[in-house]
């Protein structure tokens, strides 16, 4: 067993927290998620392996043949479908919040605060009065009037 593969996991790990914390820019604080991911990538892909093993594919394999782990091939696989979809869903907001505040800076949270009264009142949630009823709303009113 080789020492280099846990210390590339690891050099990836530290480079990617160090991106993370030190970032001024949502793309890059999200690209150094995907390489704080990556190690754990590379981690279960040094855990799974075996030197000399084959595929975990018994069809025509005779008994007593060494063969990697799937459990630990599912499991990456499982890993990189997961941080896919919430590379996608982040850089979507990054997005979104390009478009709304004109920056990127996740340091500028003056632009994310709620502006509209409706929605930072009670008002929009429902806990208002009714009219009809003379009491709280109690989740008939979602919708902003």
């Amino acid at each position: 067993m080789s020492f280099f593969p846990y210390a590339v996991a690891v050099w990836l790990f530290l480079i990617g927290l160090y991106g993370m914390v030190t970032s001024r820019n949502l793309i890059h604080l999200v690209i150094c998620l995907v390489v704080t991911q990556s190690s754990t990538d590379v981690l279960l892909l040094t855990i799974g392996y075996h030197s000399g093993a084959g595929a975990p594919v018994f069809a025509s394999v005779p008994m007593g043949t060494p063969a990697v782990d799937p459990i630990v091939q599912a499991l990456t696989l499982t890993d990189v479908v997961v941080g896919a979809a919430v590379t996608t869903l982040l850089l979507s907001i990054a997005v979104q919040t390009h478009k709304k505040c004109g920056t990127l800076d996740p340091e500028d949270r003056g632009c994310i605060r709620c502006t509209d009264s409706r929605v930072a009142s009670d008002e929009w949630r429902g806990d208002s009065p009714s009219p009809a009823s003379g009491r709280g709303g109690g989740g008939e009113g979602r919708v902003p009037k």
